[in-house]
């Protein structure tokens, strides 16, 4: 570690207070100060989280809108009582050293700072200064620059401006140069399901410590397709987003536009750009979306206009919950089967968790599907494994449940495509994002696994004149770099409307 360790703002601003004669001017110079010394400590705090969760620096433009979502993360990651002790011990710090900051920066204003008082306040003056500039991921614990507050500051001020004008120029694109709804006549009367598999990124494949858990899974899972003579194509494609807003993900598939942040998804709700949902209606199809996660009201399903909106509340599931995850991914798909979907035309998105951190507990994939039920067979796992906040105490032990989880989902996915991937199907299998930087490491691609399954081998061609290639194996090299995400549905469109359609 090399550069500058010292916030130089807390040399500077020091003196000057004391220079100052007491007064209104000090007083409300203080608070200024105070103030802005800890905003930018929150949000170089805030950086380091937010490159620890997504691999990305802290935006406040774009991050502001996802507290209620990290306060309910947190919530179903280590439970209601730690997430309210967390949140409060986090509130009481603060409360401290905002005390302890106002009270060095305006000593005597009233009552004079003495002995240990000004000990614990010259203490809490570092502890900002020093958490002015705090990082993670590789990068100094304190910022190499001298002035980490005004650089936090210049930083955010900067993001503002260019993130407010990206915001006028997609806002533009959206009305100037929109993705017209197409009628998929080669798609017609057909069962197309569009299913996600949480966390699932190409680092699952390509490094040695997941891939000696998965490469099973995915020899076994090709083995058995084939037996039953049900192919598949595999490729990878560059998702907009790392670690989590799965949503993101979602949006980003069914509209064709890069949605990486969750200005462009409400503004995309907010306008009238076309999605596959509108272009599945056009060609027949009854649209429906599965979303176990989703406990809340969900008022973006309505928006994107699907038919048939399916949310947990709405699922007849009586089994346990497993921690964040609401139902297993085994019982969602058994359920859609059996209760969501028959004969007729269809194009469904489904959404699954089982791979959705904290990765515990881990299930095995029922041989006997009929048994699954209403997911009271699953009350023996309710308990099973070590508790989250036992977990993750250990970086190992976490990376080794993230490929068990990922594992287990795919491992479904595989048995689900046996039962559900006939002649009449398209069933399009694909991740959302890569996880976290703590499983992928810092420098890892964007990239996340497609899998295109169906009984009938003409579905698949076009995805193999893409670069897609036979078996459950994407190849890197066949793909360098990655297609972006957002043109799964430019390649539906011209792959199977009636002018491309063969």
């Amino acid at each position: 570690m090399s550069g500058n360790l010292i916030a130089w703002e807390a040399w500077l601003v020091m003196p000057l207070m004391l220079l100052m004669p007491r007064g209104n001017l000090r007083l409300g110079l203080g608070i200024a100060l105070a103030s802005w010394l800890i905003l930018a400590t929150l949000i170089n705090l805030g950086d380091a989280a937010t490159y620890t969760a997504f691999g990305r620096p802290l935006n406040l433009y774009l991050d502001m809108p996802l507290l209620g979502s990290i306060v309910d993360l947190l919530v179903g990651n280590v439970g209601q009582i730690w997430a309210v002790c967390t949140m409060v011990v986090a509130a009481s710090l603060l409360l401290l050293l905002a005390f302890g900051v106002f009270r060095l920066l305006l000593p005597g204003e009233r009552y004079p700072l003495k002995g240990r008082t000004r000990g614990w306040a010259l203490a809490l003056l570092a502890f900002s200064s020093l958490g002015a500039g705090l990082t993670l991921g590789g990068m100094p614990i304190i910022e190499r620059t001298s002035l980490p507050v005004v650089n936090a500051t210049h930083v955010q001020w900067g993001q503002l401006v260019t993130t407010h004008q990206a915001k006028q120029a997609f806002a533009r694109t959206l009305e100037a140069a929109p993705i017209e709804q197409r009628s998929l006549n080669g798609l017609v009367g057909r069962r197309v399901l569009m299913t996600f598999i949480e966390s699932y990124g190409v680092t699952a494949l390509e490094d040695d410590r997941y891939r000696s858990v998965l490469a099973p899974t995915l020899d076994e899972i090709e083995r058995r397709l084939a037996e039953r003579e049900i192919n598949v194509v595999s490729g990878l494609l560059e998702s907009p987003i790392r670690g989590g807003q799965s949503w993101l993900a979602h949006a980003t598939a069914l509209s064709g536009y890069t949605i990486d942040n969750q200005l462009w998804y409400q503004l995309l709700l907010d306008s009238d750009a076309t999605t596959l949902v509108d272009d599945f209606r056009a060609t027949g199809q009854r649209t429906l979306v599965v979303m176990p996660a989703i406990t809340q009201p969900w008022p973006e399903g309505a928006a994107y206009g699907f038919d048939q909106l399916v949310v947990e509340k709405d699922i007849d599931y009586r089994g346990p919950a497993l921690n964040w995850v609401t139902m297993p991914d085994q019982f969602t798909l058994a359920y859609t089967q059996r209760e969501l979907l028959d004969d007729s035309p269809v194009f469904a998105q489904l959404a699954l968790i089982s791979s959705h951190a904290p990765w515990t507990p881990i299930l095995p994939v029922l041989d006997d599907w009929s048994s699954i039920g209403d997911g009271r067979i699953f009350a023996p796992w309710e308990d099973a494994g070590d508790p989250p906040e036992v977990l993750w105490q250990d970086i190992e032990r976490i990376r080794d449940h993230y490929a068990w989880s990922v594992d287990y989902s795919i491992k479904t996915v595989g048995r689900w495509a046996e039962r559900v991937a006939d002649d009449n199907t398209l069933l399009i299998v694909l991740g959302d994002h890569q996880p976290a930087p703590l499983i992928t490491g810092d420098d890892a691609s964007g990239a996340v696994p497609v899998h295109i399954i169906s009984g009938d081998p003409d579905l698949l061609v076009p995805f193999q004149a893409r670069g897609f290639v036979p078996g459950m194996w994407p190849t890197p090299e066949s793909q360098a770099p990655a297609a972006e995400l957002r043109q799964l549905r430019r390649w539906l469109h011209a792959d199977f409307t009636s002018d491309a359609t063969r």
